[in-house]
């Protein structure tokens, strides 16, 4: 899966800036892997022979196909390019009750091309646990029989099957060493499921998009966070791991989920992730600025190599979401704009896919208008810098009563928090409950302490929101 490359031997940003800045690099045989999706929910794409060229020239080696379309991998065969297949969620049903029709689906759409074509995996449906025509339980039966034509066919050891999954299949992902799959899901298809990945030598496939969970939470998620840039991170109050990037958070919480039951051996491959060039006006994030600087910052990431915090040598192949923009696809503004291309080739945003596209590389952060004040978001349950004080610190219930009882203990004592508000017949007493009093008290330490770094953090028990918080009719100072 890993092409032979590159990678630093540090990483480190400049204080102050955006920048980041590669030490040397010397060469490493388990780099990261870049691939894109290409999709075709439109009408005025190029050809399919113009886009093999394009991909080329962009120096791209890896593409996943939501179909096998004969036109699609006809233009790939010979170009070395490698190709992930999908097998559409329409045809789980039949693959999985007739192996002849597995075996036909096989012969016809994989070993027609194979190697011409190098179809390097074959995703047996895509985000099937929220396919609204209930086909979860044909999934295994399905991936079983494609195995079992692979082999068939003598395919099985250059031809790895998975299914792409959703982090909607977690149960919960935050923090990251409490990642778990939907208990539904875990002994009807995740056991099985990973059993299956394990004995064929295969990978897990994860969809991930940080942008989701930045719209939806952006008055607790940095944007530098969201987007690689320079912060100070979030610690994991499970682990202890400081996670500097919300794409690493999310993956480990499918490690950790994978981990709990007992899977630590099976890799995983991001075949999804990606950022919206436009949106809506509720769409929170989504901008040319902000794609480029996701798509491009991640690129960085993968091809200097290093894993995740819970998994640092699993140095990661991801498949960027999408080729080009499309114009029928349905849903959002955003959906029509993932792409990295228009139509007509030319580039939404300028970033590289290549190490040596990296060496030229700069982040470009949207220039600040003169006299306008602006506060850095604040990252996922952590601390960032703020040029405003418009920031609060509030108690995470997640951590349990017992972590909160004594981060207040701590906060009104020892940490000299002005707790009497919280005290009962005070203003601050109602909401009479253990997050509406830690909440209070850790503002107030929070404030006392100019919000200085880590102020906010009590193992854990804390973190910054940009709203101000709201527990019955008690105001919480914003600074001392």
């Amino acid at each position: 899966m890993k092409p032979y490359g590159y990678k630093t031997t540090c990483t480190f940003f400049i204080s102050g800036t955006n920048d980041l800045v590669c030490c040397t690099f010397s060469i490493f045989a388990d780099a990261g892997s870049i691939g894109v999706n290409y999709g075709r929910i439109a009408n005025n794409l190029p050809s399919a022979v113009k886009v093999v060229q394009l991909l080329k020239s962009q120096g791209l080696e890896r593409v996943k196909v939501f179909d096998t379309d004969p036109a699609v991998l006809k233009a790939l065969s010979r170009s070395k390019i490698k190709v992930t297949v999908d097998l559409p969620n329409e045809l789980l049903y039949s693959v999985a009750r007739k192996q002849s029709f597995a075996y036909s689906w096989v012969q016809r759409n994989v070993a027609g091309y194979h190697p011409d074509t190098q179809i390097e995996a074959v995703a047996v449906g895509n985000e099937v646990f929220v396919d609204p025509h209930n086909t979860t339980k044909f999934l295994l039966p399905a991936m079983r029989n494609i195995q079992k034509a692979l082999v068939k066919y003598n395919l099985d050891s250059s031809i790895k099957v998975s299914s792409p999954i959703a982090l909607s299949a977690l149960q919960n992902s935050y923090p990251s060493s409490a990642g778990s799959f939907r208990p539904e899901l875990v002994e009807t298809v995740f056991k099985p499921m990973l059993d299956f990945l394990r004995q064929t030598g295969s990978y897990l496939m994860v969809n991930a998009y940080p942008f989701f969970a930045y719209e939806s939470n952006s008055d607790v998620i940095s944007m530098d966070y969201a987007l690689f840039r320079e912060n100070p991170g979030v610690v994991d109050a499970g682990n202890g791991l400081r996670y500097f990037n919300l794409f690493d958070a999310q993956i480990d919480a499918v490690f950790a989920a994978m981990s709990a039951l007992k899977y630590d051996d099976v890799k995983i491959v991001v075949t999804e992730t990606g950022w919206p060039s436009k949106g809506d006006e509720n769409e929170i994030g989504a901008s040319v600025e902000n794609a480029a600087a996701y798509n491009g910052n991640l690129v960085r990431r993968i091809l200097t190599g290093g894993g995740t915090p819970l998994r640092p040598k699993a140095d990661l192949t991801v498949y960027l979401f999408a080729l080009f923009n499309e114009n029928k696809k349905i849903g959002p503004t955003s959906e029509r704009n993932y792409g990295l291309f228009y139509p007509d080739e030319k580039r939404v945003y300028d970033i590289p896919f290549t190490l040596e596209g990296l060496s030229h590389y700069k982040d470009k952060t949207p220039p600040v208008s003169a006299g306008q004040q602006v506060s850095t978001p604040i990252s996922d349950r952590g601390v960032s810098k703020s040029s405003s004080a418009n920031t609060w610190c509030i108690a995470n219930a997640e951590v349990g009563r017992e972590k909160l009882q004594n981060a207040l203990d701590y906060a009104c004592g020892e940490g000299k928090a002005d707790c009497h508000p919280i005290q009962a017949g005070s203003s601050c007493y109602e909401p009479n409950s253990i997050e509406a009093h830690a909440s209070y008290a850790f503002n107030s330490f929070y404030q006392k302490n100019k919000r200085a770094m880590g102020s906010c953090d009590f193992s854990g028990a804390a973190f910054v929101v940009s709203q101000p918080p709201r527990f019955g009719q008690c105001e919480f100072p914003t600074g001392y």
